[in-house]
């Protein structure tokens, strides 16, 4: 697999465990509020690394890491990702994968042989309004397979949703808790505006109050729903 970026060290991407995060390059998805453009629309971004590279940082960070991160873009398009894991789990370090859930198939290929200890999946919008929040079209029931697959074999899991002043409602997240109904874990989370974004729109945060109105619309569905980097206002 193609590594495209790492963030040495983070307290912030796997809930509960120092970890690092290997970023991939390329997307399925033309999400108009992604803050990472360039690892979403070109696959020929430069490597940051090789895996040997790789294997190696890890070697030295034993002890201090306890886990590692793969995210995107799209993590699942990566050819060779399993065998990436496998090798960082035989060396000592929990994983956590980040998806969109385009791909069922493969997510089910991983938890066959054990390789993801927790899984984060991306819940764009409502079913309905899906292809607005994706930038392309979407094949609902393959997002549906992911988030069942997800909830059933998932050692952990997380799914969360980036709320959108413009393009989310109150109902729009009433609808996305029936849809992952019964889920341990959800969070609406804040879009922040990078200045890079895919789309070229011009994006704003919702305020508080409206994501507090998301988050009251979805949390009768789910174990437990929370907010995610909320800003105070002005």
């Amino acid at each position: 697999m193609n590594i495209n970026g790492i963030q040495k060290l983070t307290l912030l991407d796997y809930p509960g465990h120092l970890s690092c995060t290997i970023f991939s390059a390329g997307c399925n998805m033309r999400c108009p509020f992604c803050h990472n453009a360039p690892l979403v629309i070109s696959e020929n971004v430069p490597a940051a690394m090789t895996k040997d590279e790789l294997f190696a940082f890890l070697l030295r960070r034993r002890g201090i890491l306890d886990g590692v991160v793969f995210t995107g873009g799209e993590p699942l398009l990566q050819q060779g990702i399993a065998d990436t894991m496998r090798r960082v789990h035989d060396m000592g370090f929990l994983v956590k994968l980040d998806t969109n859930g385009s791909f069922p198939e493969r997510l089910s290929a991983l938890y066959d042989m054990g390789l993801v200890d927790y899984t984060a999946m991306d819940i764009k919008n409502s079913p309905e309004k899906y292809a607005l929040a994706s930038g392309a079209p979407v094949n609902i029931e393959k997002i549906r397979r992911s988030v069942d697959l997800i909830m059933s074999r998932s050692p952990d899991y997380e799914f969360r949703t980036t709320a959108v002043h413009e393009l989310h409602t109150p109902d729009d997240f009433d609808r996305i808790g029936r849809f992952i109904r019964g889920a341990k874990q959800y969070f609406v989370q804040q879009f922040t505006d990078s200045g890079n974004l895919v789309g070229g729109e011009r994006f704003t945060s919702p305020t508080r109050a409206e994501m507090q109105a998301y988050l009251d619309a979805a949390a009768p569905y789910v174990v437990s729903a929370s907010l995610r980097g909320v800003k105070d206002e002005g």
